[in-house]
């Protein structure tokens, strides 16, 4: 069943088996939040489990591009098309948020992100890649560390 996401009242719906249900559910909202700002668009996002299509399309990214594959559970996702951008997200049990912009006329801006709940270690299998991340602050998740790289293939 899919879930519009409430960044005014933020709730871990779909996400309480995460350790960091809560912050989790804060970075979600954040998300939501940016959507429903720069683009007037709700989130919505859907059980993993009903979106297996979603799940190969970033799974085959991460791969392909960077020979990651993530041992954590995925919980929900999220595709939608706003302007001449796809996005799809994934947020995973261990309260890692995926995300992968991909402009459908102009190769130059296409990359994948990668958001860490606040009070979760780097997955391992970032940490083996080298990533940097950088701090965010966001007064619905706390503090959001990212990074991303850039889609050179053509999904």
């Amino acid at each position: 069943m899919s879930y519009t996401v409430d960044f005014k009242n933020v709730s871990t719906v779909g996400l309480q088996s995460s350790p960091v249900a809560d912050a989790l559910a804060g970075l979600r909202a954040n998300e939501a939040r940016y959507f429903m700002n720069k683009y007037k668009h709700e989130f919505t996002v859907v059980p993993a489990s009903d979106s297996k299509e979603t799940l190969d399309y970033v799974n085959r990214i991460l791969k392909e591009e960077r020979g990651i594959e993530f041992a954590a559970k995925p919980l929900q996702t999220a595709r939608l098309q706003v302007e001449n951008i796809d996005w799809t997200f994934v947020f995973y049990e261990d309260g890692l948020g995926v995300n992968v912009l991909y402009t459908v006329d102009d190769p130059k801006k296409r990359a994948v992100g990668f958001k860490l709940s606040q009070g979760m270690e780097v997955p391992k299998e970032l940490e083996e890649k080298k990533f940097k991340f950088a701090r965010q602050k966001s007064s619905l998740a706390g503090t959001i560390r990212g990074t991303f790289f850039v889609i050179k293939g053509e999904y």
